[in-house]
């Protein structure tokens, strides 16, 4: 016997049908003799649904108070689907219950829509899960020391999953979801895209920080931080599919690197619309500069990605950040209004139209000239590189948002991710 959590997406749970149909699978796994923890998603568009009502009532809803009452609204779409996925179940003879974040409970910081887990009291859910019950609580959700709901913010049920099974110490993770598994690439952008059998958790990591939607960030370094098994699998697979197929579908993300990832020098391409990049003109080139302009917008809870500072000029300098897009208005407010008379800057320019796409590989650690044939595969394609940022295993560049579907397709071609390998099925 085993302890598995499974964890299913919106469009898993968008209809009663398809509930009906998670139901069975987890049913299945149950009946083979496992214990049972299941972590739904809000149905299919229903999180935006009730965030498009709040914004009706209160269109400018962005301080503290509003966040709050945000995250009070949101938290229901992820109850509404515990409810029916228990009921179904109960349908099909198994003995289920479900339960918010706040009733587990999960502890969170007061970050309203993007709060962070801090504990996770396991002894209510062990308890059922000895009795025999399957166990279902809402992802995406929490509560904070002052006792309000909060919310992790988009894809946050990935993290509930991943978190929950490192509390219970399960045996393994599987996150549905209506892809079958890690491309080297979203399908959509690039049709010759190709499912990885494995990925390193590293690699892993990487793409979901740079934009790969197949899983959220912060699942990714529960799953490192807790080392907690995680497969990535498709949820429209028949359910009465063999246990044993079942378990070896998808793309398993590993702790060990082998040497046929070290074949592959580039495993995928990852990228992200939703950038926004901004530019503090002439600046006091002086220490402490960076801390006063980053600072600031860390304060306003603005997660700042890539970073650039250039040479100095007559003791004035440009330095360049790029945000989510959903930050560009507060972060562009911030830098006229706070930073720029606090620092004495020039001026600030900001472009909302931007994306940024990045090369990843484990096999980057050992082969080189890899950035080199990235940058030359753009320019053939004469598109204009912003800004660049590096580590051991990827590479990435900002580019004008309307070049990004041809230099995903350039630099997949131009990696040998087209061709089926020994990492592709």
């Amino acid at each position: 016997m085993a302890l598995i959590v499974h964890k299913y997406g919106g469009t898993s749970m968008g209809s009663s049908e398809r509930i009906r149909n998670v139901a069975k699978r987890v049913a299945k796994w149950a009946r083979a003799g496992h214990q049972m923890v299941v972590v739904p998603s809000a149905m299919s568009g229903e999180t935006n649904r009730l965030l498009a009502l709040a914004k009706e009532v209160s269109p400018a809803a962005i301080d503290a108070a509003a966040m709050r009452e945000l995250d009070m609204i949101a938290a229901t779409g992820e109850q509404v689907s515990v409810g029916l996925l228990a009921l179904a179940l109960q349908a099909e003879g198994m003995q289920a219950i479900s339960y918010t974040g706040w009733q587990v409970p999960v502890k969170t910081d007061s970050a309203y829509t993007k709060a962070r887990i801090e504990s996770i009291d396991d002894a209510r859910v062990r308890a059922d899960l000895a009795a025999g019950k399957v166990v279902i609580i809402t992802g995406f959700q929490g509560i904070d020391d002052e006792g309000s709901i909060t919310t992790l913010g988009r894809g946050g049920s990935d993290t509930s999953a991943v978190a929950v099974a490192a509390a219970l110490r399960a045996d393994e993770c599987l996150i549905y979801t209506d892809v079958d598994g890690v491309y080297t690439t979203d399908p959509r952008v690039v049709p010759e895209a190709r499912r990885l059998h494995t990925i390193s958790f590293e690699e892993m990591l990487e793409m979901a920080s740079l934009g790969s939607k197949v899983l959220q960030i912060r699942s990714v370094e529960f799953a490192g931080k807790y080392r907690v098994p995680l497969r990535v699998l498709s949820s429209f697979t028949p359910w009465d599919i063999a246990i044993d197929e079942e378990a070896k579908s998808g793309t398993l993300i590993t702790f060990e690197e082998d040497e046929k990832m070290e074949k592959a020098v580039v495993s995928g391409i990852a990228f992200n619309r939703d950038e926004a990049k901004f530019t503090v003109v002439g600046v006091p080139d002086k220490p402490g500069i960076a801390y006063q302009i980053l600072g600031t917008v860390a304060e306003a809870n603005i997660d700042v990605d890539v970073i650039v500072q250039n040479v100095s000029h007559d003791g004035r300098t440009d330095f360049s950040f790029t945000v989510h897009r959903n930050d560009y208005q507060r972060t562009l407010d911030l830098l006229k209004n706070t930073i720029m008379p606090a620092t004495g800057a020039l001026q600030v320019s900001s472009d909302p139209k931007i994306c940024k796409v990045s090369i990843v590989g484990i096999g980057m650690k050992s082969h080189v000239g890899v950035a080199a044939k990235m940058f030359r595969t753009l320019s053939e394609e004469g598109i204009n590189i912003q800004m660049i940022t590096t580590s051991e295993i990827k590479t990435s560049v900002v580019i004008d948002e309307k070049y990004m579907e041809l230099a995903v397709r350039a630099l997949h071609r131009s990696f040998g991710l087209d061709a089926t390998d020994e990492q592709t099925a």
